[in-house]
């Protein structure tokens, strides 16, 4: 397979105590959407926690009964730092997966735990409950986007989209922009014959 996608349950789902049942996990809208269309064979999609394995699997199971998830890495897998009195963090070595980091995109709510390789990362917000929440249907049709279009560095387009502060609503917007140029009648130049360059920044 051509790219590794790798993140860790926390930006899929968010968690609360109840009284009664104790904690209780809530998947992300569009979980299932998500896995579907970038799981095999358009990505490995690897699941890189800071959690012990006894406490990850069964959650893990639970967010994709459908087995699109193929590799899990967990606490024993990272790196530990410490930070004074206040405890320590959790680094993921993305080393570990034995791939090629050109082809490698880790998406994580802290970027703390990729400072290992911060070109590889993309940084996006935590969710946080919030029902109407299309995160997960936006990074599908970027990381769709990127798998299709043949670059030799995915760590390039991450460098030009996290100049900005959102950077899936950065991509949504240069599509909107390209889709426009592209209804322009014949007798006017086009920006691009291609979306990939367009998409990515390049001229």
């Amino acid at each position: 397979m051509p790219n590794s996608f790798v993140f860790k349950p926390p930006y899929l789902l968010t968690s609360h105590s109840e009284f009664v049942t104790g904690w209780r996990y809530q998947k992300r809208p569009g979980v299932d959407y998500f896995l579907q269309q970038c799981g095999p064979p358009l990505f490995e999609v690897v699941v890189y926690t800071s959690m012990p394995a006894y406490t990850a699997f069964p959650i893990i199971n639970s967010l994709d009964p459908n087995g699109y998830i193929m590799y899990r890495l967990f606490r024993d897998a990272t790196e530990y730092k410490a930070e004074g009195r206040m405890g320590g963090i959790h680094v993921k070595d993305l080393s570990c997966l034995n791939r090629d980091l050109n082809k490698v995109i880790f998406v994580d709510f802290d970027s703390k735990a990729f400072q290992k390789h911060p070109r590889n990362s993309l940084g996006l917000k935590q969710w946080t409950g919030d029902r109407d929440d299309r995160t997960l249907v936006d990074l599908a049709t970027f990381l769709r986007a990127i798998a299709v279009s043949g670059v030799d560095d995915v760590r390039k387009v991450l460098d030009y989209y996290k100049q900005y502060d959102d950077p899936l609503e950065a991509f949504k917007e240069k599509k909107r922009e390209l889709a426009a140029e592209f209804e322009k009648p014949p007798e006017q130049p086009k920006i691009s014959t291609k979306w990939s360059p367009g998409f990515f920044g390049r001229r």
